[in-house]
């Protein structure tokens, strides 16, 4: 047997290194992506649970804020009501005290406005803030109480009219609610202006000729 018949003719090795361009340079750029994806699919995983990590950590700061906030709270709420007794006598002693004092008098005055003052600081910076809505300002029924409803000229009906009494809240909770007088419905300057044109704002919040 001659030696031409055992060795590939030209079409045979063409044939071969086209099979090799074709198939075998795909195989190998699949098998070494595989890896990549790998460490893509890790690196998302990670990811996830560091995000949710994240917000699990913030959750339980905020739930230790509420803690500590309900904590503190109920440790100087009793303190707390106790002290408004002091505040609401030292305003009614400047209620009463004589505007044009002078002399000891005037001093007496002027130390108790400074005693108020110091007091309702220290409440404030403990949390615990005032309320005493002017006139005029709406009337909520978690920091006020209506001891009385009366008509008015100058502020709308369910406003607050006058604070009786101011109270405090600690740290969003009422420990004592405000107590007001509210407007009645109906209340207003179009009320006001009824009133100059002769006509009675009725108890259902309408009006009547007062002349007729």
């Amino acid at each position: 047997m001659s030696d031409t018949n055992q060795n590939p003719t030209q079409e045979e090795l063409d044939a071969i290194e086209r099979e090799e361009d074709e198939g075998g340079p795909v195989s190998d750029a699949n098998d070494s992506l595989a890896p990549l994806d790998q460490i893509i699919a890790e690196r998302d995983e990670w990811k996830d649970r560091a995000l949710r990590a994240a917000a699990e950590q913030d959750n339980l700061r905020r739930r230790t804020e509420n803690q500590l906030n309900d904590a503190r709270a109920f440790a100087i709420q009793r303190f707390a009501k106790d002290l408004l007794g002091v505040a609401d006598n030292l305003s009614r002693a400047l209620q009463a005290a004589p505007k044009d004092a002078e002399g000891a008098a005037a001093g007496l005055v002027t130390g108790l406005e400074l005693t108020e003052k110091s007091l309702l600081g220290a409440f404030e910076s403990n949390g615990l803030k005032r309320v005493a809505p002017a006139a005029g300002e709406a009337f909520d029924p978690h920091l006020h109480q209506a001891m009385m409803e009366q008509p008015s000229e100058t502020v709308p009906g369910g406003a607050v009219i006058q604070t009786m009494q101011a109270g405090y809240e600690l740290f969003g909770r009422t420990v004592r609610p405000a107590m007001v007088v509210v407007a009645a419905k109906g209340s207003g300057p179009k009320a006001a202006a009824a009133s100059a044109y002769g006509e009675t704002p009725a108890a259902n919040g309408g009006s009547f000729d007062g002349k007729a």
